[in-house]
């Protein structure tokens, strides 16, 4: 009777759910291969003609996955019912050979265990001081030089390619204590940064391939594509391995002479944890705060060019915050920087860091929105076609307005509106929420006021850029861009 039952309610919850195209046994493969080029618009029309902004997907090769853009569902998975909803065994087996047993990449107890450990590091006021001065030392000595003399010498620059070289640098100077120097655009980009790219890049494509059995297929052979991303993990692992191991040496030296632990790697091998534990977990970090941040600020540099009453609004919110170069970007300063704030939501909003995430059901539940999900079904949650869905954004939702994330549009200086952010899932929500989302948006924040103050930034291509997800999403062909001197109008300067 309960399986009669269980029928009847899977039957009736379908009938309101928009599928893609299928056919016998093969599913929406076909569909799925026709679109692969355009997952994400694909995606994005299916749930916007779906009465509660949720799809089924079922193909050959692959688990019957739920899609959701509804922020019921959203909170269902990552709050309410988080326990029957972790990352699972299908996901961490995808990432599991670059990310090891990070934070990112496991469930249950190790999981628990790491986020205590990373929830008490990064809650600590003298880390939060450390990535201030890092900012600092980093923009000031390197990122604005870099700028002046793109801007004397007329030269084309890839803003986001110079964007995530300083990022790498900053994340591996806060995480690992270590400076790769990759901000030298005159010298060829550092191996274990190249390593980076391509091991998040193949890791990303296993989970967008239309059959899984493929590429553990090419694995087990080590051949094509895996064959590359085991190369690169040994780089990668191998080469934190040594910086770890360095920071050991050196920890132990500093303890006789009294020494006190200021980057993240320093303050675990502190704590006498494990070397490969901490290997992943630093690895982990990295990935999450180079890419992502580095992503958002080049969308948010793209859109302002389009926007310029939005940048000029920015400008004035700093240059009044810093009385004409009176202040300092300090902690207190950056926080209260709601205009910024509003324009890099705004910006992530159309264009998510983290297209979309997944996890796997441990046993059958049922959505709020009445969607079936069975044992083992993988459900998407997927934040950039929630930030295209006019139920939640109203009719104007493709459009880049800053003004919607304050409580009172058109007012200077305003308070922002709370957002729920299981509405707006770009760091995720409920046990799971980013560690490091108040520390990405000061480093967010600390970039773009210290350029905007001081440059234009004027793209060489008027054509729409192209939005690529993979682990972290980035623009297509980069974001080429002319650099040119600010010049304040007084209307613009405030003392």
């Amino acid at each position: 009777m309960q399986e009669l039952h269980s029928f009847f309610v899977k039957k009736s919850v379908f009938a309101s759910n928009i599928e893609p195209p299928s056919y016998l046994f093969l599913g929406c493969l076909i569909s799925f291969y026709k679109n692969r080029h355009r997952l994400l618009d694909w995606y994005t029309d299916l749930l916007s003609e779906s009465p509660c902004q949720t799809i089924v997907v079922s193909r050959l090769g692959a688990r019957r996955t739920v899609v959701t853009a509804n922020p019921d569902n959203v909170e269902h998975m990552l709050k309410t019912n988080f326990n029957n909803f972790p990352k699972g065994k299908p996901f961490t087996e995808i990432l599991g050979d670059f990310l090891g047993c990070g934070i990112f990449n496991v469930d249950g107890e190790l999981w628990s265990t790491q986020r205590k450990l990373s929830s008490h590091e990064f809650s600590i006021k003298s880390l939060r001081e450390f990535v201030v001065k890092t900012l600092q030392e980093e923009v000031e000595n390197r990122l604005l030089p870099l700028l002046e003399e793109a801007m004397e010498t007329e030269k084309v620059l890839d803003l986001q390619d110079v964007l995530r070289r300083f990022a790498f640098d900053t994340i591996c100077k806060v995480s690992l204590g270590h400076d790769p120097c990759c901000l030298d655009i005159s010298k060829p980009v550092p191996p274990l940064v190249k390593a980076f790219d391509s091991a998040s890049e193949i890791s990303a494509m296993r989970g967008m391939a239309p059959m899984f059995v493929v590429w553990k297929i090419k694995r087990a052979l080590n051949i094509g594509s895996e064959k590359k991303l085991n190369e690169a993990i040994e780089l990668v692992h191998g080469s934190v391995l040594e910086i770890i191991q360095n920071k050991k040496r050196a920890l132990e030296a500093e303890t006789k002479c009294g020494g006190d632990a200021e980057d993240l790697l320093s303050r675990l091998l502190s704590a006498g944890h494990d070397e490969e534990v901490v290997r992943d977990m630093v690895i982990s970090f990295i990935m999450a705060g180079r890419d992502t941040t580095s992503s958002a600020i080049t969308w948010l540099f793209w859109l302002l060019s389009e926007h310029q009453n939005a940048e000029k609004m920015v400008v004035k919110e700093v240059e009044s915050m810093l009385g004409n170069g009176e202040k300092g970007l300090d902690f207190e300063v950056l926080k209260e920087m709601n205009c910024v704030k509003a324009c890099l939501c705004e910006s992530m909003r159309l264009y998510p860091p983290v297209a979309w995430d997944s996890k796997h059901a441990l046993k059958d539940d049922v959505f709020p929105d009445g969607t079936f999900v069975g044992k083992g079904d993988r459900v998407t949650y997927f934040p950039y076609g929630m930030g295209r869905m006019e139920e939640l954004w109203g009719k104007d939702r493709f459009e880049f307005k800053p003004d919607r994330w304050f409580q009172e549009p058109d007012a200077e200086n305003g308070l922002l509106k709370p957002v729920s952010p299981f509405k707006f899932p770009v760091f995720q929500a409920g046990p799971r929420v980013c560690l490091g989302k108040e520390m990405a948006f000061i480093q967010m924040k600390y970039v773009v006021a210290s350029i905007l103050r001081r440059f234009e930034i004027r793209p060489v291509c008027q054509e729409q850029p192209v939005f690529v997800p993979l682990l972290t999403a980035h623009m297509a062909g980069g974001l080429k861009v002319l650099v040119r001197r600010r010049e304040l109008k007084n209307s613009e300067t405030l003392a």
